[in-house]
């Protein structure tokens, strides 16, 4: 079952030793969880399918998807439905108005899927991440607290160890580091995934 936020918080605080929040306070975990999810969205976000939309009446190839909360990128669009492969046709988009190119004017009333990403969302009532992105977006939101908690006492965190700072830096950057290498694969394996389906160009139905 997805993790809200307060359990993702409560899993980052075992991985930075800190299950009493000694070093990090609530709010503070919850912006470096955010922030590892706002760079995740640009490598794997959120895939989608919205079924809802038809073709007006009087037809026109033109449809609003102002609908689409959290809208990154429309990926394919689906027209006629049903069909094996799919009819993926080719598109505009401008703005929330997307305009179908097809040959001729579409049936009004017809469906239209529409397949396309948006944000992933972490708050206190659920996630829309699964859970290996659980898992890549904890070792960034590590990342960062440790850089946080070390720029937050640069002048007190070598006391009784000069090497207490390096020693920090150098776990934060290997986690860093994994959290790219993390995003890259997964971008990686999104352009590997095609949509099956065949992009038409006629108005062969």
């Amino acid at each position: 079952m997805p993790a809200h936020i307060g359990i993702l918080r409560a899993r980052l605080r075992v991985d930075l030793a800190d299950p009493a929040g000694a070093r990090w306070p609530d709010n503070a975990l919850d912006r470096h969880i955010h922030h590892a999810v706002r760079d995740l969205n640009r490598s794997a976000p959120r895939e989608m399918l919205d079924c809802s939309f038809t073709i007006s009446d009087p037809a026109s190839r033109e449809l609003d998807i102002a609908s689409l909360a959290g809208l990154i990128a429309v990926a394919a669009v689906e027209y006629p439905v049903g069909g094996y492969p799919r009819r993926l046709r080719h598109f505009e988009l401008w703005g929330t108005l997307l305009k179908l190119l097809t040959d001729t004017m579409p049936v009004a009333g017809a469906p239209v899927n529409v397949y396309y990403t948006t944000q992933h969302v972490v708050d206190a009532s659920g996630s829309t991440l699964p859970d290996h992105l659980e898992d890549v977006t904890l070792v960034g939101a590590a990342g960062y607290a440790l850089l946080d908690y070390l720029a937050s006492t640069y002048d007190r965190v070598t006391i009784g160890d000069s090497r207490t700072a390096d020693r920090l830096r150098a776990h934060a950057d290997d986690l860093l580091m994994q959290f790219r290498q993390d995003l890259t694969a997964l971008k990686r394996e999104r352009r590997r995934v095609v949509a099956t389906g065949e992009l038409w160009g006629e108005d062969e139905r």
